[in-house]
């Protein structure tokens, strides 16, 4: 009789066990979900393109004319006349637009001007840029964006181009976090591994 007492005790505690894992799994993905609502209901403070497609520029501007309140950045889009003649001709006054030209690359489109963003107080953008780019502008988003507690709601350019190599976000994934943890791009880490 000695001998049951130790199996029920133990398998009570494994059930406590599991129902506290069980518990705590449930909160957490609550609070996911949760996050992610809030998120959606936020509205956007403003709107940020990434360069590497003028259609991305045509799109933002006629995005631009049913936000009207929004500021637009451009991060290393096409030249700044062009720029500035798409959204004149979809009706966008200039002192909305902000061209800056320090990315050079997806990672970079980012991190020159998350801090801008944070120092303006914004801590919710639409992120607009092709399908295609989409999945790693996510990601990268996230890392970055997420870093300064920013969130973003993804806007899709609609393509012809398949979609992005998973070794691509992969490798923008490590960069992005190499940059929150040291400020460092590894842009220059490329050379290293060029054949």
């Amino acid at each position: 009789m000695s001998s049951i007492f130790p199996t029920t005790r133990r398998r009570q505690r494994q059930f406590g066990l599991a129902k506290l894992l069980g518990f705590a799994l449930v909160l957490g993905l609550g609070y996911i979900a949760l996050k992610e609502v809030r998120t959606l209901l936020r509205e956007p403070e403003a709107v940020l393109v990434l360069g590497g497609s003028t259609a991305r520029e045509q799109f933002a501007a006629e995005f631009a004319r049913k936000h009207p309140d929004l500021p637009v950045w451009i991060s290393s889009g096409s030249n700044p006349e062009y720029a500035e003649w798409v959204f004149r001709e979809a009706g966008i006054e200039r002192d909305r637009l902000r061209l800056d030209y320090r990315a050079v690359d997806t990672l970079t489109n980012f991190t020159t001007l998350v801090d801008e963003f944070k120092a303006q107080g914004i801590s919710s953008i639409y992120l607009i840029t092709s399908d295609y780019h989409m999945r790693r502008a996510r990601v990268i988003g996230k890392i970055v964006l997420g870093s300064r507690g920013i969130e973003f709601k993804p806007v899709e350019v609609p393509s012809t181009q398949p979609a992005e190599t998973t070794d691509k976000v992969v490798r923008d994934a490590a960069r992005a976090v190499l940059w929150v943890t040291t400020g460092h791009t590894g842009a220059t880490l490329g050379r290293y591994f060029r054949d």
